[in-house]
């Protein structure tokens, strides 16, 4: 559906802009763990504290040959980065000074399951003519990173995902899962994986055997070029999909879907229009989705009964195109003398500043 701003009664302004004190003129993307927002500028991390919107801190790679920071995710005390140069780094962070500055502990394959791995013929792949490399080696960007309990997820451009153990390190599977680069990844609450793609497909995957194996279960087709993000809703029964076709595809999981089968599938629900760019994140909080394009601006989507999903709420501000997104819930905001509910969105650009909107009813 074409969805215009419709007004449901929400409030929104910029309280305020971080920008990069590094002055590198790019955000390709953001996180949250604890109280402290983490922004990726090329291999550089900044450290805010978010209760007064302050840098507290910077580290680095101090490796200029490790390219842009594509994703960020924590566990526990750890934060694991993608990075250009085809490596996952671990770091280990101080759960009580945050503001201390990060250990960089192991980059991902670890030299010690390289080792493990590198005598045996078999555990080589072709992955252009006349070069072989390590199964657990991607071999271009890693894009995207997704934790579920104890695994994380990495996706590529070498179009493939892995599977890691996150207590050890150790890179469990390997699957070829595109024809083309891999952008993104999301993981339900019931382990489903969902990979978006430059191939502009979807794919659905699950682990089966007695060796817990990925396989292949649905693939998803609506966009009409480069799957760029995706997210699902807080119980997994939606999935949300943002293209290079300026679209936003909402996917709902029903029994039977296109298979006609008993077995719960995603199925096509409706398009959403708006964006005059390519859509590149999406952030799914309470009942709103909220995504950021290349047109530079930050929309709030909400459904509206049997009508599907509007557009409520259209932030404009970034000078360039909006790359990440992440909400930060706040417990009251007094407007009218009323505690009501509201909520904070760090939205961050290209044009190297993140914005903090408040979001009100």
């Amino acid at each position: 559906m074409d969805s215009k701003p419709n007004s449901l009664n929400y409030k929104h302004k910029c309280i305020t802009t971080l920008k990069n004190p590094t002055h590198l003129q790019i955000i390709s993307c953001l996180a949250i763990h604890k109280s402290f927002l983490y922004a990726a500028s090329i291999n550089q991390i900044n450290v805010f504290d978010l209760s007064n919107y302050s840098h507290i801190n910077t580290f680095t790679t101090n490796d200029p040959t490790s390219g842009s920071i594509k994703s960020i995710a924590f566990h526990n005390s750890k934060i694991f980065t993608a990075h250009q140069d085809f490596k996952i780094r671990v770091w280990q962070i101080s759960l009580s000074h945050p503001s201390n500055q990060p250990h960089l502990l192991s980059t991902l394959p670890t030299v010690k399951d390289r080792l493990r791995h590198f005598m045996l013929p078999k555990n080589y792949i072709t992955v252009r003519r006349h070069k072989k490399r390590l199964w657990i080696q991607h071999c271009d960007t890693v894009s995207g990173l997704a934790l579920h309990g104890g695994f994380m997820y990495s996706v590529s451009w070498d179009k493939s995902f892995k599977l890691w153990n996150v207590e050890t390190n150790r890179c469990l599977e390997s699957v070829k899962a595109h024809h083309d680069a891999v952008n993104t990844v999301a993981v339900s609450g019931n382990g489903t994986v969902y990979t978006g793609s430059a191939d502009g497909s979807i794919r659905v995957w699950e682990r089966f055997g007695k060796e817990r194996r990925h396989r292949m279960v649905d693939v998803l087709e609506k966009h009409k070029s480069t799957v760029n993000a995706l997210v699902l809703n807080g119980d997994g029964s939606v999935l949300f999909s943002g293209g290079c076709d300026r679209s936003i595809v909402v996917w709902e999981r029903k029994r039977g879907g296109a298979a006609d089968d008993d077995v719960d599938r995603m199925v096509f629900a409706e398009v959403l229009w708006g964006h005059g760019g390519a859509v590149l994140c999406l952030m799914n909080v309470h009942d709103m989705l909220v995504s950021g394009s290349s047109d530079r601006t930050v929309r709030i989507w909400q459904r509206g009964g049997d009508n599907g999903y509007c557009c409520t709420v259209v932030m404009e501000g970034h000078e360039k195109a909006v790359k990440s997104l992440v909400a930060v819930n706040k417990s009251g905001c007094n407007r009218n003398n009323r505690k009501i509910s509201c909520l904070s969105i760090c939205s961050g650009s290209l044009d190297g500043e993140i914005k903090v909107w408040e979001i009100s009813n």
